[in-house]
């Protein structure tokens, strides 16, 4: 089979990568540049690409669902916790409203600069609560907390 001669230019670190994997596999480097060539022009070249991003797509997509799935969760819980809070918490008398609402301002404030603290440093009660799961004796029972 008659070959045609072709002149390219590579970087120097490809020439080296070049060389090395054609000393590796004990061929020739216009072997490994006709391969890599016949395979970037192949039908099936286009296939793999697209079965590569198929599959990130899919990685991608899993990510998204549980995404979507932790904030449902996390949605869930924020309203259950308001709705115990408003059918728990008695009104306040007019006199007390003031000093209620400063205490809550302060409160809000305290809760703000942990949150931050807690986000800056990277802490999740995600995280903790695997942990403290994780610590349990009995792997199906949260640790005792000592209520009840």
């Amino acid at each position: 089979m008659r070959k045609d001669r072709l002149n390219v230019y590579f970087s120097a670190g490809l020439t080296a990568e070049l060389a090395a994997l054609a000393a590796r596999r004990k061929v020739t480097k216009s072997a490994i540049v006709e391969a890599a060539v016949a395979s970037y022009l192949s039908p099936d070249g286009a296939d793999r690409r697209e079965a590569a991003f198929v599959r990130r797509l899919d990685r991608l997509s899993r990510q998204v669902e549980r995404l979507e799935r932790d904030v449902s969760i996390s949605t869930e819980a924020l309203a259950l916790f308001v709705r115990f809070w408003l059918t728990t918490t008695p009104p306040l008398p007019d006199t007390m409203q003031a000093a209620a609402q400063a205490k809550g301002r302060e409160r809000y404030e305290g809760f703000v600069e942990t949150l931050g603290r807690r986000l800056a440093k990277g802490q999740s009660l995600a995280k903790e609560v695997v942990a403290d799961v994780a610590d349990a004796p009995d792997p199906d029972r949260l640790p005792d907390q000592g209520v009840g």
